[in-house]
């Protein structure tokens, strides 16, 4: 009986022949990476009590929530990280000032890479599944474990396959097709994902991380693309010498197979305030009114999203009573927007562009919204006070929606910037 690629990296990490669903697996991971929130006021009594680490060359511990600090409490957190760090012998720490978001460093550093099986103290973790490895999150208490034993237990999951076909209409990009997944599916807990099809060869790198990131969203294990020859040209250009594909057996065993004509999608919108099950073409909330607009995220901020939203802005301005919050994936995606003039276009249409770093998303910083506003948003989830007060609502879309709503003040169809 063949395997996935899910079961074929965690086969080949629990040193086994084969596994099976079902099979529970103590695996070695290659990369265990926490961020800054494990590292607050809270975080510390995790740590504290931590003497030595088994793989400390295999941690990733770095600073992108609060980036840079937003309170005392946030400032406490780095000054513990950077301690312990430092006690126990890790050196793959990013500080602030060359920071990203924990996915987009995943992809940009190289820890992410086929075959890898990499574990995250972040939900979205499953975004490095874009480059052909198996990742999910972890919580405080296991990721401790991980840290300090460079191991943990898997339940081999059942996993369902998208097959993708065609190519995408001008106005779509890959957040609307996880939308589309996530509106006509629902939710996949206790599930991985993962796609093939000749369809995949036409989603651009940034594009897969968008839907890999997404899947966490429908509660996802893991969510895996397969290695074709457009990952490969991005890891050679990233500086990888050596790449391990993985690809799944043409016998493995798929709890369901799901086929999407990526040509007849279009964009699509999460309404307040979840997202399986209640994701719309952007059609039918067209005309809603909105206060805000982000665009950014690990989902979507970088250099093609930004590129999106400035070649639809250029020459235009936000709409009166439109605040826009363009906030980069990293520092290196952010310098590259100033290098291209991306940076200055957004500007002169009226935009806030922050710092790099998770920002808003999670509720912290630069850019929440208060009681009664309405945002549109780029960003991971929309749950009741995820972006501010509990007496807002946040709905989210893909980057073209975001960029052609913020001009008109309401909920725009982007295809109709290119006659559709």
């Amino acid at each position: 009986m063949g395997m996935t690629m899910s079961e074929k990296i965690l086969a080949a990490h629990a040193g086994l022949d084969s596994v099976k669903c079902g099979d529970t697996v103590t695996c070695k991971v290659d990369w265990s990476v926490c961020h800054d929130m494990f590292f607050n006021v809270d975080g510390q009594d995790t740590y504290k009590n931590v003497k030595r680490l088994d793989y400390p060359d295999k941690c990733v511990v770095l600073l992108d929530h609060a980036v840079p600090a937003p309170t005392t409490r946030d400032a406490d957190g780095a000054v513990y990280a950077r301690r312990f760090c430092e006690r126990v012998g890790i050196k793959n720490f990013i500080d602030v000032g060359d920071h990203a978001v924990i996915h987009q460093a995943m992809v940009e550093r190289g820890y992410a890479a086929p075959g890898v099986l990499l574990a995250g103290a972040d939900s979205h973790t499953c975004a490095a599944g874009a480059m052909n490895c198996a990742a999910r999150g972890f919580g405080p208490a296991e990721i401790t474990y991980l840290f300090c034993t460079g191991e943990t237990w898997y339940q081999v999951a059942p996993t369902i396959l998208y097959k993708l076909k065609g190519k995408l209409p001008k106005g779509c990009t890959g957040k609307d097709v996880f939308l589309y997944i996530a509106g006509v599916y629902g939710d996949a807990t206790g599930s991985n994902v993962e796609f093939g099809g000749e369809g995949v060869a036409s989603l651009s790198i940034s594009q897969r991380q968008s839907i890999a990131t997404m899947c966490a969203e429908i509660n996802a294990e893991f969510a895996v693309f397969p290695c074709d020859e457009r990952l490969t040209e991005f890891l050679r250009d990233r500086g990888d010498i050596e790449i391990h594909p993985v690809a799944p057996d043409s016998d493995a065993v798929y709890q369901d197979v799901r086929e999407i004509d990526l040509s007849a999608l279009s964009p699509y919108v999460a309404k307040p305030h979840f997202i399986p099950k209640n994701c719309v073409p952007v059609a039918e909330v067209e005309g809603t009114p909105i206060n805000q607009v982000v665009i950014g995220s690990c989902s979507n901020g970088r250099i093609e999203d930004l590129r999106i939203a400035a070649e639809i802005m250029k020459g235009r301005h936000a709409a009166s009573g439109v605040r826009v919050i363009v906030t980069p994936a990293s520092q290196r995606i952010y310098l590259q927007a100033v290098k291209l003039g991306i940076v200055e276009t957004l500007v002169e249409a009226g935009c806030v562009v922050t710092n790099a770093g998770c920002g808003c998303c999670y509720g912290g910083h630069l850019g929440l919204i208060g009681s009664g506003e309405r945002c549109l948003s780029t960003t991971t989830r929309n749950f009741k006070g995820r972006l501010g007060s509990p007496e807002s609502e946040v709905l989210l879309c893909g980057p073209s929606t975001a960029a052609i709503s913020a001009l008109t003040g309401v909920i725009t169809d982007p295809r109709k910037l290119y006659g559709g």
